[in-house]
Parts: C-alpha cells; structure tokens; sequence
C-alpha cells in the first residue's frame, strides 16, 4: 500500500499540475516550488511530474475532441483542417529542435526555484507591457492564422523551456504581439500543446525509464486524475475569462508569487534549495 504522505503529495501536485499547465504563469515553475515545499524532488518525483503532465495533455484532447476529431477525417479535404495541421507542424518544430539540442543544459541548470522566480517576476513584466500596448487584432480565429505567424509563435514558445517562463504564457503572450486575438492566441497555445508536450513527455519517459517502478502506479494515477481534472476546469475556465478580460491578473500574480519566493530565499526565511 502506498505511502499516505505521498499520496497527499501526489493529489496537491497533480492539481498544481492541471490547474497551472495551460494558464500563463509556468506549470513547470510551479511544481518545482511546490515539490521543493513538499520535500518530494527525488528522481521518483521526477518521473512522477512527467505523467502528471501527461494527463494535462489529454485533458486538452478531450476538451477539443470534436475539432480534432474532425481536423483528423477531413486533412485530404478541408483547407481550414490542412491549413491548422501545417501550423501546428511549423509551430512546434522551434522547441523540438532546440529542446533536443539544449536538453541536458536545460535540465541540469535551470530546473532550480531561483531560477524560476526570476523567471516569472520576468514573464510577469512581460505580460504587462504586452496588455498595454495597443493591440491591433489582424487574425481574429484559429483558421485565420497563417504558418508564418504559426511560427513566430512556436519560436515564442521554445523560451518556455526556461522553467518558470510559462509555454502557455509564451505563445498566448507571443500570439498578442503578433495580431491574434486572445481567444485565437489561447486556442492555438491549446492546439499547440498537444504536439509539443507529447514529444516532450515521450522524450522524458524515454530518459527515465529506468525509473519507472510497477509499485508506485497508484500515486501516479491519483496524480494523473487530479491533474486531468483540474486541467479540463483551467482550460475551460481560461477561454471563457478572455472573452471578457485581458492577462494583467495573470501578471501581476506572477510578479507577486515570484517576489515572495526570491525575498523568502534573500533573507533566508526559506530554504528554497538549489535544485528540484
């Protein structure tokens, strides 16, 4: 049977997970934190936090079957289905290069709290200056988009490899500057989700998988639950919250949630650690 605080942990880490994935303020960042707090940052930690995420990601391919559904029996026909296909292709081919490239940089570096307040007091600021700026909308949907700006928003999105940044604040942030509309920028940080946190789930599992152990299948699907729920709630949630307002909420809990854990570090109150 498994461990009770474990279990605990596993619950509050999964709808830390689901909750923050496809918001703009870093699931990554969130779960080091929250792990560091915890005291559940070891290599089963690790492998743990790579199927949560997982079960983040079938949330959005639930919560979009029928457009997928549709996207996937109609490619040798509809132009709009063509057209999405191509950029999601395009837009997720930044991050695979350059995660491949600069995976075990990125891994043993910067998966540390510091690195990650820094980062979100920085995506914070970001946000803020990009709601107000005047934002001219020139792509009002999804099938608007076109593969150009498909991929300026896929390079936008490879800076979320620095924990903390935020993928989907990356792209949501990066599809404002260049003209999407914010429903259209959170769609398609959605859509493009899928192929990119697949890969890169993929390429963990097969990094870690000597670390798998058949005993700790209960945690994960405790974990892998609580994060698909919570993250169908946040996906569902954000769409309608965009409708009707803009990011700055989003940036100044940044700012906040950031500063409080690099002042809690500087005046030593607590010991953030230096890795997750």
């Amino acid at each position: 049977m498994a461990d009770p605080t474990l279990i605990l942990h596993a619950l509050v880490l999964g709808i830390v997970e689901g909750f923050t994935e496809f918001l703009p303020i870093s699931s990554t960042g969130h779960l080091i934190l929250a792990g560091q707090l915890l005291g559940f940052n070891d290599d089963k930690a690790k492998v743990f936090m790579i199927a949560i995420q997982l079960a983040a990601i079938f949330a959005v391919v639930w919560e979009y079957r029928v457009r997928l559904s549709h996207v996937a029996t109609t490619l040798h026909s509809d132009p709009a289905s063509q057209r999405l296909a191509i950029n999601l292709m395009v837009g997720f081919l930044p991050a695979a290069v350059l995660g491949l490239m600069f995976y075990k940089e990125i891994k043993g570096y910067l998966f540390n709290p510091l690195v990650v307040a820094s980062a979100l007091v920085i995506g914070g600021l970001l946000i803020l200056w990009a709601e107000r700026r005047k934002h001219v909308v020139s792509t009002e949907t999804v099938d608007e988009l076109t593969w150009r700006r498909a991929l300026a928003v896929g390079f936008a999105q490879a800076l979320a490899m620095i924990p903390g940044t935020s993928r989907s604040g990356a792209t949501i942030i990066g599809g404002l500057f260049l003209g999407l509309s914010r429903k259209a920028a959170a769609e398609f940080s959605f859509f493009l989700a899928i192929p990119t946190m697949f890969a890169a789930t993929a390429y963990d599992l097969y990094k870690n998988w000597h670390l798998f152990d058949a005993g700790d299948i209960p945690l994960f699907a405790i974990g892998g639950v609580a994060s698909f729920v919570s993250a169908l709630i946040a996906v569902r949630t954000l769409i309608k919250f965009v409708s009707r307002h803009d990011y700055t909420v989003f940036a100044w809990y940044r700012i906040v949630f950031g500063g409080v854990v690099l002042m809690t570090a500087y005046f030593g109150l607590v010991d953030w650690g230096a890795g997750a």
